[in-house]
């Protein structure tokens, strides 16, 4: 449905029968969402799936204009390729599905970054397609050029996502590595580069690949996660992280191994001006001519997550892209809720409400 009154929306999460049962506008994280979807006059309805109420779900979709989405990827060893297949079915029927897993199989995993790697977010990106490549690549890789980033393909919660480096390469020991995850509580271990190799094997099933990039010296200093309306920087949130930093002596449960707090900014943070205008006027346009995305397919909210790079030689920060997130984005910056039903009243034609008076 297009160019008329979206009467209604759903709002899609994962949760269980029960969650489901209880579920309405006010007693969720989304909250927010809801109120200002309302205040646009679109009446929005929680939509709670988990694959035991696939159905129900389904049913429920196609009775809507719309759907929003916030799913996790991976979540306690489950995936989400059924809500995927059934979200591409309600599409066909004309139900607008925002993000549609197509997109997020294009923007939303990590090759990605090596799709766009000639974009100035980008980095010595390499992809290996499948396990031989791995096994015969990576270790080259590692010895021409230091420590590096392993990423599976999709993941969230740093899962599958490893520091690698070099602790001996002895020709009587072979090449053993000290490895990191970047989930949280992890330590780190001492494998043989082919005991890693094997580890990572799992990573290739279903057509999946490993993403390689150079480990970000900057990393400490913290990472910038750059919000996005469809093609404009809705905010700004920087947060010091602990991901793929070793943890203190107090080990990785103590407070000192902990996340700092996302601080939150507005689009127009004078801290991110340059970024802002890398976002919008030359690496957001030059992802969708890579990727072959147009405005009307990007997500009605996503977010690029970006590290410090070498300063250039005026001294000025650089940015490198790490992940691009579009499946669960939360938090957010508070304006964000605003702008995301600004941008479903504009995909179905509805004027904003006339400010009333009273006297």
């Amino acid at each position: 449905m297009s160019g008329g009154a979206a009467s209604r929306i759903a709002i899609v999460w994962r949760g269980d029968a029960a969650t489901r049962a209880q579920a309405t506008p006010e007693n969720n994280r989304l909250a927010p969402v809801f109120t200002a979807l309302a205040e646009r006059g679109i009446d929005a309805e929680p939509a709670v799936w988990c694959e035991e109420t696939n159905d129900a779900v389904g049913a429920q979709l196609l009775g809507v204009d719309g759907v929003l989405v916030w799913v996790d990827p991976l979540s306690d060893g489950k995936n989400r390729l059924l809500l995927d297949a059934l979200l591409r079915e309600v599409a066909t029927r004309g139900v607008w599905v925002s993000t549609h897993p197509d997109v997020t199989r294009k923007m939303g995993v990590k090759e990605v970054l090596y799709v766009t790697r000639s974009l100035g977010w980008g980095a010595d990106t390499r992809l290996y397609g499948s396990k031989r490549q791995f096994v015969d690549q990576f270790p080259w890789c590692l010895r021409q050029h230091g420590t590096r980033v392993i990423k599976q393909n999709r993941g969230n919660g740093g899962q599958g996502v490893w520091k690698v480096e070099i602790v001996s390469d002895a020709p009587a020991d072979g090449l053993v590595l000290q490895v990191l995850e970047g989930r949280r509580g992890s330590v780190p271990r001492m494998l043989p580069a082919a005991d890693f190799c094997t580890l990572c094997q799992a990573y290739f099933a279903d057509g999946g690949c490993l993403i390689d990039q150079p480990f970000q010296p900057r990393l400490p200093e913290g990472m910038i996660r750059c919000y996005m309306g469809v093609d404009r920087v809705i905010g700004f949130g920087r947060q010091l992280i602990k991901a793929l930093i070793p943890p203190p002596p107090e080990g990785p449960d103590s407070p000192e191994a902990q996340p700092g707090p996302r601080i939150m900014h507005a689009a127009d943070a004078p801290d991110f001006a340059r970024l802002r205008a890398k976002m919008e006027a030359d690496w957001t346009p030059g992802m969708m001519c890579l990727l072959d995305i147009g405005r009307e397919n990007l997500p009605v909210i996503w977010d690029a997550d970006f590290l410090y790079g070498p300063r250039d030689a005026d001294g000025h920060d650089t940015y490198v892209l790490c992940e691009i997130n579009v499946s669960s984005v939360f938090p957010f910056p508070e304006q964000a809720p605003a702008r995301i039903a600004a941008l479903v009243a504009e995909r179905f034609g509805i004027q904003p409400r006339a400010a009333t008076t009273t006297r």
